[in-house]
């Protein structure tokens, strides 16, 4: 299989996934009320919880960074080009599957800013999804 995928896209990707990553502290604060959630932890498990936030936060950003400097890196079909697109298609990949399975359970504020902003954001999740598993297939092939 080979696909080309254009640098720009990658790049697109890259600047959506810093997006995400500085996006991130609103959404939780504004749309989820995450931090009085937090609150009613226990102080090690509100650690906890506030670690892994910031993990998610500095892979999105770590990732898009990744896709901005190295595209060309990226799509080379070596070993690390391979591990990491796989890795990246991988984290999308189970963030949509999240995103369809759970997430429509839960009850997320009405406004339209958010409605839009759903959208949006499950937009580039996807978007994510699709140019890594790609560039990892072409990679591996």
């Amino acid at each position: 299989m080979n696909i080309q995928i254009p640098n720009w896209l990658i790049i697109l990707g890259g600047c959506g996934q810093i997006f995400t990553a500085l996006i991130y502290p609103f959404i939780r604060h504004q749309v989820f009320d995450w931090y009085n959630d937090v609150k009613q932890l226990k102080p090690l498990n509100q650690e906890i919880a506030k670690t892994y936030g910031r993990y998610i936060q500095g892979l999105n950003f770590s990732f898009g960074l990744i896709s901005i400097l190295l595209p060309n890196d990226l799509k080379n079909e070596s070993n690390l080009a391979i591990a990491i697109t796989g890795l990246i298609a991988a984290y999308w990949i189970g963030k949509v599957a999240t995103q369809i399975a759970y997430y429509p359970m839960y009850d997320i504020p009405k406004k339209q800013l958010f409605k839009i902003g759903g959208y949006g954001m499950n937009t580039l999740f996807v978007l994510f999804a699709v140019v890594y598993f790609l560039l990892f297939i072409n990679n591996i092939f």
